[in-house]
């Protein structure tokens, strides 16, 4: 049996219309652009509008991964989507998405890490495809965090937003490509920390959605040395260091945890890639848009070298290192 390997053939992002800046917010809590900024980098959030679901990002997303790629819909077997935010309960928003595109073979579904999403996304997709179950795999990260906020709370609803971001994967022989592809990833969680970042509602607990609530100076205490750490997992596992390295992706969260971790990790400011002041908190949709828009913007270009890596709620923390 030929051995295979996953190398990125598109990537594509979207964001919703209605720009909701950091000025609109302080009229509703008690916050301030400056505030804000200084705390987080975030100047603007993008909110989904009224009957625009997460599934209608992911397509938007998916679609333009898909052209990106030079391929169509019907060229991928499978889908992985990374999503707090579904449509429902069920089915998977995963399946709703392959609907939309009209992709009636194949399988698709959710996976559920919060801001890590997208990562475990990449890395299930991955496996799936080194081992024959696949030939073609769209990974997805898309949220509607709007729908999960609670506006009255300015220590939250100011640091999330909506959106989405897609790349497409394809197994070919390991011989093939150069030495282009997914070289390593490295997953992880605690739930001993599940408290510090949670939905308070449920199916099984409430019977309804609930709201985002979080314990800010928690996360940020314990998000830098993570994020380190399997950053450093996945440097070790491919046999590369952070001098090999052309791009760092980082969840798009915070400016001040990118910044800190890129100063723990000895990544130089040039070589991150940031626009959480543009979208700000995204969960699993953050590094598929901060991909596509450094694709889309030239900085980016085949034969780099990119680190992708996130945390979220639970905890998770994850990193994949590409072969662009």
């Amino acid at each position: 049996m030929t051995n295979l390997k996953t190398i990125v053939r598109g990537v594509g992002h979207y964001l919703p219309e209605r720009v909701v800046t950091n000025d609109e917010l302080a009229k509703r809590v008690d916050t301030s652009d400056e505030w804000i900024v200084q705390r987080t980098g975030i100047k603007q959030r993008h909110v989904a509008a009224e009957g625009e679901y997460t599934s209608d990002l992911a397509t938007k997303a998916a679609e333009r991964a898909i052209a990106a790629a030079g391929l169509t819909p019907n060229d991928i077997d499978l889908i992985v989507m990374g999503t707090t935010t579904p449509d429902r309960t069920f089915p998977a928003t995963a399946t709703l998405v392959q609907n939309n595109l009209g992709i009636r073979h194949g399988a698709a579904f959710d996976v559920q890490a919060v801001c890590s999403g997208f990562v475990f996304a990449v890395t299930t997709a991955d496996s799936h495809l080194k081992n024959g179950m696949g030939t073609r795999a769209l990974v997805i990260g898309a949220e509607t965090c709007s729908r999960i906020l609670d506006w009255d709370d300015r220590t939250t609803c100011v640091l999330f937003g909506d959106g989405a971001g897609a790349m497409v994967l394809e197994a070919v022989p390991e011989d093939q490509e150069d030495d282009r592809g997914i070289l390593s990833s490295c997953i992880r969680s605690d739930g001993a920390h599940w408290n510090k970042l949670y939905i308070d509602g449920g199916p099984s607990l409430t019977g309804t959605v609930g709201h985002l609530r979080m314990e800010g100076k928690e996360v940020f205490r314990h998000a830098v040395g993570m994020i380190s750490d399997v950053v450093e997992g996945a440097f070790e596992k491919a046999n590369k260091n952070v001098e090999d390295l052309d791009w760092f992706v980082p969840h798009q969260a915070n400016r001040r945890i990118i910044e800190g971790a890129g100063k723990k990790l000895n990544i130089p400011e040039e070589k991150v890639i940031i626009t959480v002041d543009k979208h700000a908190n995204t969960s699993a949709a953050s590094v598929p848009m901060a991909l596509s828009v450094a694709v889309e913007d030239g900085r980016i270009k085949k034969g780099d070298l990119v680190m992708i890596e996130a945390m979220g709620g639970g905890f998770t923390w994850a990193a994949s290192l590409i072969r662009w």
